[in-house]
């Protein structure tokens, strides 16, 4: 019988915590207060999956995408607001490094994987699809329109169409949640032909493990976002001794929060599960831009804090080509190695280019 409430999970989040208060009077280094940020991704994804499991599909995919998003906004409004260099194009950064992350290696890493181990893999076509329609609609409105408006100079909205595009953003994701999870949820369901994996099918969590679970991920998320203040000005110095391009802050910021769900999806792969790989990808994905986007968005206007989101050239043209190979490479509802090994590419052109740009 699995066990799942770990002792290792039970007590991170409370060794996270003390972390934090050593750091606020000086007594944790750089390199404690990483791992306690570490500690607290891991134990809140940890707990997010034992909800997860309680839930069923698809609704478990939906909570840990959510988690992992949570953690995502927390730490993007806590490094806006302790950091004035660069803050402006954070969120921006972040989110396009969460999109092409999970669509590109993420993505690429369970089709590589899957396509080894099993040949060809299925999925339903359909709820893919729904996805990947939101996912361009959001990604284009968030991140390519705001260059070719005209109401403010560089690639910014005004405050009426940042409001305008948060509550766009919003919309959009709550009704593929609503789809998702009530109107159509057999579109994000395994195809019935595909064998159940029995650890998953076997022994649920007790209610009171799922209670416990979800106090603890509550307080993870809390540590993960005050933590990460403490990381801030390490941060920038890391990137600014290595003469990399601000940009960095935001790919090490989306690696750091997907991570944990990465394994996740990885090891869904491994079981010949893809549908539940591509559930938690696409689904973190369009939490990321659904939720990310209000967020930083409701900041900007309410503290007056500069938000650019709109891309350059080289990441319009990166998304675009992206966006294009996933729809194909997902059009078909099987997947082989080929696939796989495409989108691993342009995920290490997109590292590449970032760092040299």
């Amino acid at each position: 019988m699995r066990k799942h409430l770990s002792s290792w999970a039970s007590w991170g989040p409370l060794a996270a915590w003390l972390v934090f208060a050593m750091a606020t009077i000086g007594a944790a280094p750089t390199v404690v207060v990483s791992f306690g940020v570490a500690l607290a991704v891991i134990c809140a994804v940890h707990h997010a999956e034992i909800i997860a499991h309680k839930l069923g599909e698809p609704f478990g995919t939906l909570v840990l995408a959510l988690a992992v998003t949570m953690i995502e906004v927390g730490l993007i409004l806590a490094l806006m607001t302790a950091s004035a260099d660069g803050a402006a194009s954070l969120a921006r950064d972040t989110v396009f490094a969460a999109v092409m992350i999970i669509l590109n290696g993420i993505i690429g890493v369970c089709l590589l994987i899957g396509g080894l181990f099993h040949r060809e893999q299925s999925f339903q076509q359909s709820g893919v699809s729904a996805a990947l329609a939101t996912i361009c609609a959001l990604t284009v409105l968030s991140l390519v329109l705001p260059n070719f408006t005209v109401s403010e100079p560089g690639p910014v909205y005004s405050n009426e169409q940042l409001a305008f595009v948060a509550i766009v953003s919003l919309v959009l994701y709550l009704t593929f949640v609503t789809v998702q999870t009530v109107r159509h949820r057999e579109y994000f369901l395994p195809p019935a032909s595909e064998t159940q994996d029995c650890e998953d099918a076997l022994d649920p969590p007790s209610n009171r493990t799922t209670a416990i679970s979800a106090v603890l991920l509550l307080a993870a998320l809390g540590a993960v976002v005050l933590l990460a203040k403490e990381l801030s000005k390490p941060l920038d110095d890391l990137v600014l001794s290595m003469g990399a391009p601000q940009a960095v802050v935001g790919v090490m910021i989306a690696v750091l929060v997907l991570l944990p769900e990465s394994v996740a999806a990885v090891r869904a792969a491994l079981r010949d599960r893809i549908q539940t790989s591509l559930n938690l990808a696409l689904g973190s994905a369009l939490a990321t831009i659904g939720l990310t986007i209000p967020a930083v968005a409701a900041l900007s206007l309410f503290a007056g804090l500069p938000i650019a989101l709109g891309l350059g050239s080289k990441g319009i043209v990166l998304l675009g080509l992206t966006l294009l190979v996933t729809t194909l490479s997902l059009g078909n509802g099987r997947t082989t190695v080929l696939q796989g090994a495409v989108h691993l590419v342009i995920f290490g052109v997109y590292l590449f280019t970032t760092i040299v740009p």
